[in-house]
């Protein structure tokens, strides 16, 4: 698939307690083809590329040939797996009125079934 390239311009950035960055870019009125690919990258791993002048083709065809290779939310597995465990809370609590005691049960039921294994 070929890259979303779109002229904008930063706008703000938030620095995140993880130490990752929120970037926040404004546009101009994307085309339907631009906006068919926004929409199909939302929540997709990928690259962000910026350059305060066009790119120029050869650029335009390396970022083409760039591949993801990954799948990440860009959370470790330790934060997706607490996010899981929260859902499941949410929905269940199984008698836990705080999710800390929650999250505390079962990573101790994780830990025993793991710890047979060793």
């Amino acid at each position: 698939m070929k890259p979303l390239i779109i002229p904008g311009q930063l706008a703000t950035f938030q620095s995140l307690k993880d130490r990752t960055l929120k970037l926040i870019f404004e546009t101009g009125e994307p085309s339907p083809e631009q906006m068919q690919m926004v929409m199909y990258s939302l929540q997709k791993a990928g690259y962000i590329a910026f350059n305060p002048d066009p790119f120029s083709e050869a650029e335009k065809e390396l970022l083409s040939n760039i591949k993801v290779d990954y799948e990440d939310t860009g959370k470790s597995k330790g934060q997706r797996l607490r996010a899981v465990l929260y859902r499941n809370w949410e929905q269940s609590n199984q008698g836990h009125d705080v999710f800390d005691d929650y999250y505390n049960a079962n990573m101790e039921r994780m830990i025993t079934y793991w710890k047979r294994f060793i």
